[in-house]
């Protein structure tokens, strides 16, 4: 992928996902948002390994569906090893409470009754709180963990947002960050805070950057 390339150091490259990466993807968004505040506020009842498994099933859900919807899916690579991803959603998708009803059946299966309502209630505070209806939402973001402290996830941020650049119908893209550090990072790459919002039990800030061409 040529528009995501420019944005990143010569050693990796920024590509859109195969139908035949999507395992590999899933693998590496389990790992890092294995303990994400949201997730376990969620998904965790009690039970580890329901809770791991529950995971698995939402994040596979998830990128199936974004893959079948044609979402922007952005793997960082190093040779033919894929090191991270970024996943970004628009609103061209229904979302939050107009999630088509097989996405929602998948995840009630994957993942319980409650925790699909949870998953559609931060999409709706999300989409509340955006600009207007021509944004996106970065929904997952992830560096492999053997693969951190190399500034990759720097990298791949850029590479999200040089894809936004790139969109003329979009606005720019939102993003929830629950740790301070994640925030600093975004924060770093031209992101500012919309609002600071509680999400279930999780506090957090929606951050967003503006599309070079709105700005």
């Amino acid at each position: 992928m040529t528009k995501a390339d420019s944005a990143v150091s010569q050693a990796y490259r920024a590509v859109y996902l195969t139908a035949e990466d999507l395992r590999v993807a899933a693998s590496i968004l389990y790992n890092a948002y294995h303990d994400d505040p949201f997730f376990i506020d969620s998904l965790y009842a009690g039970d580890m390994s329901m809770y791991e498994q529950k995971l698995r099933g939402a994040i596979r859900e998830e990128l199936n569906e974004l893959w079948q919807q044609e979402q922007a899916l952005i793997g960082l690579f190093d040779a033919d090893r894929m090191v991270g991803v970024a996943c970004i959603v628009t609103q061209q998708v229904p979302l939050g409470e107009s999630r088509y009803w097989h996405w929602r059946l998948k995840m009630l299966i994957s993942t319980g009754w409650q925790s699909t309502q949870a998953l559609i209630k931060k999409e709706s505070s999300l989409l509340e709180h955006l600009p207007s209806p021509h944004c996106g939402i970065l929904q997952f973001i992830a560096v492999s963990p053997t693969e951190q402290g190399k500034g990759l996830g720097a990298q791949l941020v850029q590479a999200a947002l040089s894809w936004c650049d790139e969109q003329p119908e979009l606005d720019g893209i939102g993003v929830f960050a629950s740790d301070q550090n994640h925030a600093l990072l975004f924060s770093q790459h031209g992101f500012t805070l919309l609002e600071q919002l509680s999400i279930g039990k999780v506090e957090g800030e929606l951050l967003f950057y503006r599309g070079h061409e709105n700005e």
